[in-house]
């Protein structure tokens, strides 16, 4: 939501209602099922993979589907790095591969 509000955000010009709809019901969830396991072992957080080449975008995107499993800057890539997340890990957030992206 932060994001597409930016007119300066990279696809601000992208406005797909369907698609963009249903990745904020997806953030909603990871809130709640959070809170819903919070005193459990369970981790649950939503990854942006960034710009991904997919049949969505048909291929456009600038990642490759392998790229995220690659350490990027020094940090394993957001999917990966919450995948392995220790005990004490976050949980309920939202992150790409350089940390915390605002809701």
């Amino acid at each position: 939501m932060t994001q597409n509000s930016d007119p300066n955000f990279e696809f601000a010009d992208y406005k797909l209602i369907a698609y963009n709809s249903s990745k904020t019901a997806v953030n909603a969830i990871t809130v709640l099922l959070a809170a819903e396991l919070k005193d459990t072992p369970i981790k649950i957080n939503s990854a942006d993979p960034g710009f991904t080449a997919t049949d969505i975008n048909q291929y456009q995107g600038y990642r490759t589907v392998e790229q995220g499993a690659i350490p990027a800057g020094g940090y394993a890539y957001a999917a990966v790095r919450l995948a392995t997340l220790p005990d004490d890990g976050s949980s309920g957030g939202f992150f790409d591969e350089n940390g915390v992206v605002p809701w």
